[in-house]
């Protein structure tokens, strides 16, 4: 613990924790990016494949349902294994699916690619973990928060930029049925220019590596690894609680990425372009209002103690199933982008502050728990999915959705912690400051 940083200086790599820090997050930008590369070009695909809506509704559910059991996997490989190794392979494997997606001829081919695709969505368990692992507890919350706020942009830069990017390759004489193909190259080489960044600069720990630090024991810290880790998350019902909260906030989070274009073309007329750049604006609100969500838990915890946590994340939640609600009754195109941005922001804030709560559910089982709580967002985006075809109409699904999350809510106030839990929890940050860190 008294390696771990007890203070975020975002303009230094001196440290491996900032290493860590910088690198998780630009990462998990890069596999955002590309999973979500093709979300804002579906009106032209379905186009060009023919696709019903049942078709569209299949590629979403399949874009993010495999995600659900690598981010189960990847945690607790994490804790046997170390984020370094494990980050490294899944954006080399991810790109391979990338890139074939630009080589599919048929419905069932580019179904099969979204799905292999999902499967780099677990990308943000090991960013959470790895910035877990790195810093102290008085600012873990707002590090995790960060991290994943600025690689969860990936999403809105996808929505925003591929759009312009399929415009660029159009004027340079290509064809629409290749434009969007080519588009589709450029995050798969991002994936593996990452994959050998974050091998060449990263480490698992503030100690280093976990291969080496295993020749002697005493030097890793003591945690669960594997089935371990991730049968001990199992068995405490807070995992769960937070399972459902995650589905709730990153779970509309994930489903809005996915709908959000297709949704102003089909209700407000908006062009390729605009309905691009106005969903994209949904996901870059995770530059800042996750890491407001993260730090906003940590300063709340430092007053009011841990189990206030659990209490502001209820309030988020119900600030964004009431902002949904009002997104899914607006008339105009105006009204529905303010009411994105606002129910976008409580949405952002929560999955910062959710995981702002996750170091603190068990330190032993942190694969396992980090893991867990993040297959609950796949699990509420592929839910949302499902209600759509069963509701058949888009506006009718953001409807049931707005009244889904705030019920949800309740989940949050559940989750509360031991006087023994809370007073380990005290000392742990008592010593990491005493210690000062290694952020510099």
């Amino acid at each position: 613990m008294e390696d771990k940083a007890t203070r975020i200086t975002l303009f230094s790599l001196r440290s491996a924790p900032m290493r860590a820090f910088h690198l998780t997050w630009l990462a998990f930008f890069v596999c955002f990016f590309a999973w979500f590369a093709c979300a804002p070009l579906m009106p032209v695909i379905v186009q060009a494949f023919s696709l019903t809506p049942e078709q569209v509704a299949n590629i979403n559910i399949a874009a993010v349902a495999v995600t659900i059991l690598v981010r189960m996997l990847v945690g607790p490989l994490c804790d046997r294994y170390g984020p370094r190794r494990i980050y490294t392979g899944l954006m080399t494997l991810g790109a391979l699916p990338v890139f074939a997606l630009a080589f599919a001829d048929d419905y069932l081919t580019f179904l099969l690619c979204r799905l292999g695709i999902g499967a780099i969505g677990a990308s943000f368990v090991i960013t959470q973990y790895h910035t877990s692992v790195m810093f102290a507890p008085n600012v873990v919350g707002t590090a995790n928060a960060t991290t994943a706020g600025w690689g969860n942009a990936g999403a809105g830069a996808a929505q925003a930029l591929v759009p312009l990017l399929f415009s660029a390759i159009l004027f340079l004489g290509v064809d629409t049925a290749q434009a969007w193909r080519g588009a589709m190259l450029v995050p798969g080489a991002a994936l593996l220019a990452m994959a050998w960044l974050y091998w060449r600069y990263t480490q698992d720990c503030p100690q280093g590596d976990y291969a080496t630090l295993r020749r002697d024991a005493a030097r890793l810290p003591p945690r669960k690894g594997g089935w371990a880790s991730f049968r001990q998350a199992c068995g405490n019902y807070r995992v769960w609680m937070l399972f459902l909260t995650y589905a709730a906030c990153f779970g509309v989070e994930v489903f809005m990425h996915n709908i959000a274009a297709i949704y102003y073309v089909m209700h407000f007329d908006f062009s390729l372009r605009d309905a691009g750049l106005a969903a994209g604006t949904f996901g870059l609100l995770a530059l800042f209002a996750r890491a407001l969500g993260g730090w906003l838990s940590d300063k709340a915890a430092a007053r009011w103690g841990l189990d206030v946590r659990a209490s502001l994340l209820c309030l988020l939640i119900i600030g964004e199933g009431l902002g949904l609600l009002w997104f899914s009754q607006a008339s105009g195109a105006v009204m529905a982008i303010l009411a994105m941005l606002v129910f976008g922001l409580f949405t952002h804030m929560a999955c910062g502050a959710t995981y702002a709560l996750v170091p603190f559910v068990d330190r032993k089982a942190l694969g396992g728990v980090a893991g867990i709580v993040g297959a609950g967002g796949n699990v509420g985006a592929v839910a949302a999915g499902f209600l759509m075809k069963e509701v058949g109409d888009m506006q009718g699904t953001l409807l049931w959705l707005g009244a889904f999350v705030a019920v949800s809510s309740l989940c949050a106030l559940a989750v509360r912690f031991s006087a023994e839990h809370k007073a380990n929890e005290a000392a742990l940050r008592d010593r990491a400051l005493a210690a000062g860190g290694l952020a510099r």
